[in-house]
């Protein structure tokens, strides 16, 4: 079965809802049958990349907040990730555009290594402090994953995956997505939001108990002669 997962780089609850859901498939034990697929989305395309900007002020600046207001949001947001077992350091938070790490994770699907794409830019930003629209730690972060530090640095001093990423987002428009993060079980059902535990379970399982009806295992009647098996023997 397919899972598709809709995300931005920056936004702090997809890291939350990737914690959970992967909790989620882990006691449901269907990983093994469930392909996770993770497509581009971004929630602020026109964002300019600026490292020298506070991400409170940022905050505050683009909603309209105080300052105050904008610190008491990603505190509240902090303890919500360390209750997921994970550490978000606003503080050394970059201000950058996630488009060239949304070209980064389709080039690092291409090789089947999506989901570790994704898991090293969101510990990249929300706990490094790293800048996510920097080439050199783009090239760091790839490498250390298994790719290779020449192709990465030659998709992205191209505009390689860029019609990826658009492709993903229209897509996501076209399903009606407004927000992420955004689950979508075998077409069938989706999930919005970094929810509890328990709602991305119970989903799966619901999902996954249809796939099995739609898609069941062949069932032969075998006629046993000399062979030779897996364990070797013969």
């Amino acid at each position: 079965m397919k899972i598709e997962i809709w995300s931005d780089v920056m936004c702090p609850f997809c890291y939350i809802g990737k914690c959970r859901f992967e909790d989620a498939l882990q006691k449901t034990g269907h990983g093994k049958d469930i392909e996770i697929e993770w497509k581009s989305f971004q929630l602020n395309p026109d964002m300019k990349t600026d490292p020298s900007i506070n991400i409170d002020q940022y905050l505050a600046d683009i909603k309209g907040f105080s300052l105050d207001h904008a610190k008491e949001l990603n505190a509240h947001v902090t303890q919500m990730a360390a209750e997921a077992g994970l550490t978000y350091n606003f503080d050394r938070a970059v201000v950058a555009n996630s488009f060239n790490a949304h070209r980064f994770s389709h080039l690092a699907k291409k090789h089947g290594l999506g989901d570790a794409a994704e898991e090293a830019l969101f510990k990249a930003y929300f706990t490094d402090g790293k800048n996510i629209d920097d080439a050199p730690t783009l090239i760091a972060l790839g490498t250390a994953i298994g790719l290779d530090a020449n192709e990465i640095k030659i998709t992205l001093e191209s505009d390689a995956y860029a019609e990826d990423v658009k492709h993903d987002v229209a897509e996501a428009q076209h399903l009606g997505i407004r927000g992420v993060p955004f689950f979508v079980m075998n077409r069938k059902y989706g999930v919005s939001g970094a929810q509890a535990v328990p709602v991305f379970e119970e989903t799966i399982e619901k999902a996954f108990a249809e796939w099995q009806q739609e898609n069941p295992k062949p069932s032969l009647q075998v006629i046993e002669g000399d062979s030779c098996g897996l364990d070797g023997n013969c």
